[in-house]
């Protein structure tokens, strides 16, 4: 059971990262936050155990949560962002080997409403 609680902190992880690096405006703070996705891509491509009985809506859920936190927002350059309930991503994409980070980001920017 542990490994599962692991594998979807690291997935929550993943998920925030790419959500921070999609709601930066500025390069450098977005090119910072898809670094930390990485390495979190990496821990989740080492041990991959527990992916299949992790929702990745709920954790989807979790990182919008963190990605927003109070303290990000003044570094956040996109007006009205608003993210979508499910995930736009799924987790065979997320373990999948050739996800790529950059296209992730862009993915979510591209589902987020703004208004």
């Amino acid at each position: 059971m542990m490994g599962q609680d692991g594998t979807g902190r690291t997935v929550r992880t993943l998920l925030a990262n790419l959500v921070k690096a999609a709601l930066m405006s500025e390069d450098r703070a977005s090119l910072l936050w898809r670094e930390e996705a990485a390495q979190a891509l990496a821990s989740l491509r080492a041990k991959p155990a527990g992916l299949a009985a992790l929702k990745i809506d709920g954790l989807w859920s979790l990182a919008v949560q963190e990605a927003e936190a109070p303290d990000l927002r003044p570094g956040e350059g996109r007006v009205s962002f608003t993210l979508p309930v499910q995930s736009p991503l799924s987790l065979d994409e997320l373990a999948a080997p050739g996800f790529d980070i950059d296209e992730g980001v862009e993915r979510i920017r591209k589902s987020a409403a703004t208004g």
